[in-house]
């Protein structure tokens, strides 16, 4: 069983349709214990981050998510603002604290020969070899809805980025159990639903 985490900020049913077009069990929920008793956890998000880790805290999540992930080592999604939750800190609007999964913040993108926020299919490139890109055609493209993206990271943790005007942008990125997808795979089509089947059938 795979429980998205409902929040409050997440594109909770768009993520729910495509895992069961892949036959994978899952459920909505922001309650503790079915987080526990899943077997991987989905954080999606869309919105802003500050309130993301504010809703966090208010369900009484955050505590439940280091031990489930960090302790137990149970498998993680974050999807696009649940990816950058993952990471130490970011600087959307005030500064705020993130779970810390992972090394690095998240800052505004800057770059004025492009279009901020950055919307649109992007080209993700290999940064690493991985099992992963073996399920993915030639040349995947995805889905990305952005304005802020991850900085000061561990290389060894980026799986995948993509370019944008002068911007590298990581785009899926891994820690042991931790999987992260700046993009949105419920939205890139049939390299969006590998990349999920990876994380459902594979990924550990």
């Amino acid at each position: 069983m795979i429980a998205i985490i409902d929040y409050g900020m997440g594109n909770l049913h768009s993520v729910e349709n495509a895992l069961h077009h892949l036959n994978a069990a899952c459920i909505i929920t922001n309650q503790a214990a079915q987080i526990q008793q899943a077997d991987k956890l989905v954080l999606p998000g869309v919105g802003a981050f500050p309130d993301c880790m504010k809703h966090l805290e208010e369900l009484g999540l955050l505590p439940v998510l280091q031990e489930e992930v960090l302790q137990k080592k149970k498998p993680l999604l974050g999807i696009c603002l649940g990816m950058q939750a993952l990471f130490e800190d970011s600087y959307e609007g005030t500064y705020t604290k993130g779970l810390g999964f992972l090394q690095g913040s998240i800052v505004k993108m800057q770059d004025p020969n492009v279009k901020i926020p950055h919307i649109g299919w992007n080209l993700l490139e290999p940064m690493q070899k991985a099992s992963v890109f073996d399920k993915l055609s030639q040349a995947p493209f995805v889905y990305y809805v952005h304005s802020y993206y991850a900085q000061n990271y561990r290389p060894e943790d980026i799986l995948g980025y993509s370019s944008y005007g002068s911007l590298k942008i990581p785009g899926l990125v891994r820690k042991d159990n931790i999987l992260g997808a700046q993009f949105h795979p419920e939205k890139s089509g049939e390299d969006g639903l590998n990349i999920l089947r990876w994380f459902k059938e594979e990924f550990a």
